[in-house]
């Protein structure tokens, strides 16, 4: 939509589990580069719109094969995926479909082709919306991976309903499918729209972030390296190593979701931005431009 800018100022809505809308059994694509993301990012939100009626369909891109410390690529691959499963059941994702490329290295891939990946998903699954995230929120994002997916996924939101893209997909019995809603997430969203009430939900998050253990020991093990360049000793990164991650995670999860909550008198939130298809109505009434 070219007429209408992306970044009007508006009051963020709150959104509670009973002010959530309901899904009636439509489909939400979330499209993630790594396992963990959903449960980081989002894993907040995700029950809340499982609860309301949403199908969560996930797309994951990348294979993760890098995240983890002292093992093989193969074991990486096998635990990731594994335990992406179990979190996922806590998160109430239906579906996991994986792409499988190599992770880490989203910035050499082609950019294209990223993109008709997605929008064959965007054609196959026909979600009312796509939860990925925001590429207007990269100030804080030092992960590639991330913001080459943004990039593609925006993109292929508006290429998937024309028919001239990939028509080899139609012969597949595809067609062209335009989503209404795009939720972004990001580090820091820079233009929040909704704020989401987590409250009753931040204890399955933080049963799904622990279910990757895998991931959880790769993390645990980098803030162990900083704190030796820095020549100081953290309990909760000690006891992670050890195996015990609750305390280490349940940290970080309070802190971050309870400083998106304070501004809006929340104990713990989750910051989005949506953009919604406008779609013009004939009895709208708008000033004339051409008499």
């Amino acid at each position: 939509m070219p007429f209408l800018s992306p970044f009007l100022s508006i009051e963020p809505v709150i959104v509670s589990p009973e002010t959530i809308e309901h899904g009636n059994g439509r489909t939400l694509l979330l499209v993630v580069a790594h396992a963990d993301d959903p449960a980081f990012f989002v894993g907040g939100v995700l029950p809340m719109w499982a609860d309301a009626g949403w199908k969560i369909v996930c797309l994951r891109v990348t294979d993760d094969r890098w995240d983890s410390v002292n093992l093989a690529e193969s074991e990486t691959i096998a635990r990731n995926t594994s335990e992406f499963r179990i979190a996922a059941r806590h998160l109430g994702i239906a579906e996991i479909h994986d792409l499988a490329w190599q992770t880490d290295v989203l910035g050499d891939a082609s950019r294209v082709k990223l993109r008709e990946r997605i929008i064959h998903a965007i054609r196959r699954f026909r979600p009312f919306g796509l939860v990925t995230f925001d590429p207007e929120s990269m100030f804080f994002e030092d992960n590639l991976d991330h913001k080459v997916l943004a990039e593609a996924v925006d993109e292929a939101s508006w290429t998937a309903k024309f028919d001239k893209h990939h028509p080899e997909h139609f012969v597949e019995g595809l067609a062209p499918h335009g989503v209404i809603d795009r939720w972004y997430f990001g580090r820091a969203v820079v233009s929040v729209t909704h704020v989401f009430d987590t409250s009753s939900t931040a204890a399955r998050q933080l049963v799904a972030i622990l279910s990757h253990r895998t991931m959880l020991e790769n993390i645990s093990h980098q803030f162990a390296l900083q704190a030796r360049t820095l020549g100081t000793f953290s309990h909760l990164v000690e006891r992670a190593l050890a195996g015990e991650h609750g305390p280490l995670f349940e940290t970080l999860l309070v802190q971050s979701a309870s400083a998106k909550g304070k501004p809006f008198g929340l104990s713990c939130a989750e910051n989005l931005r949506l953009n919604r298809a406008v779609i013009p109505d004939q009895q709208l009434t708008l000033p004339k431009i051409l008499s």
